[in-house]
């Protein structure tokens, strides 16, 4: 009887220990094995992994590639300006052994030198640049935070820059800027339309000169338009011009001077 208790204890204990011997790593999982503190050659898995523990200790890493969202950052850029960015990085791990042994926390390495290089390259930069550079900005924010973990086995795929915060005086300036930009094409579009109003009465102008009957005739399609659209007495002067070709023509045309 005394027995049984043994027996109980070693099925517990044996349950126990086929529990830490036997680990299962999905497809994006990588085991780093430890063995008597010293790091096997190779990461292990995916599927069955079999370590002895005490004497193996195993280290999860996943191949994922993970987001990391980097906190507004103080910059103050090249012009003098104070602003607040964040950015997001994408990265995943490609050498497992490395990121567990080269770093203490590859997380949270990767998240503090994203952030000083952040401040480090946009204090670099003017405004404006900031603002109409996105896209080679976060080139350089990525070759740059690459190369600084690259002896962690990390991967730096992406990095975007989310969000650039103005001070309030700063948007109110670039409000009125950008009112007086558009206030200056305005009147740029209304100078170009009245010099080519200007210049298509000088063309009609001189075509109505070289033929002084199409003056006549359009002062008669003004006195029509007039008479149609208003019901009011109206004072229309005439040339003498229209008054002679009038009576020339219900005279039967020009008369010959006399000898």
């Amino acid at each position: 009887m005394t027995t049984l208790p043994f027996i109980g204890f070693l099925v517990v204990a044996g349950l126990f220990l086929l529990t830490r011997w036997i680990n299962i790593m999905a497809e994006y999982e990588r085991a780093v094995v430890f063995r008597l503190g010293r790091i096997l050659e190779k990461p292990k898995g995916p599927g069955l992994v079999l370590i002895l523990w005490p004497i193996d200790r195993m280290v999860k890493v996943s191949l994922r590639t993970v987001v990391l969202d980097v906190p507004p950052q103080d910059i103050i850029t090249k012009d003098n300006v104070s602003v607040k960015v964040n950015a997001v990085v994408y990265f995943r791990v490609l050498e497992p052994t490395k990121a567990i042994v080269e770093v203490e926390n590859f997380l949270f390495a990767t998240s503090q030198l994203a952030q000083t290089t952040l401040r480090s390259i946009l204090g670099q930069t003017e405004l404006d640049q900031l603002l109409s550079e996105r896209e080679t900005l976060n080139d350089q924010l990525q070759t740059v935070i690459d190369q600084q973990t690259d002896p962690w086995g990390i991967k730096v795929s992406m990095v975007e820059v989310k969000h650039v915060d103005l001070p309030q005086e700063m948007q109110r300036a670039m409000a009125k800027q950008a009112e007086a930009e558009r206030e200056k094409r305005a009147k740029v579009i209304h100078a170009s339309g009245e010099l080519q109003a200007s210049e298509s009465l000088a063309q009609a102008a001189n075509a109505i000169s070289a033929n002084p009957v199409t003056l006549q005739l359009r002062y008669l399609q003004t006195l029509s338009d007039i008479a149609t659209e208003r019901n009011s007495t109206i004072l229309f002067p005439l040339p003498l011009e229209l008054l002679r070709a009038f009576g020339s023509f219900m005279s039967g045309g020009p008369q010959e001077p006399k000898e």
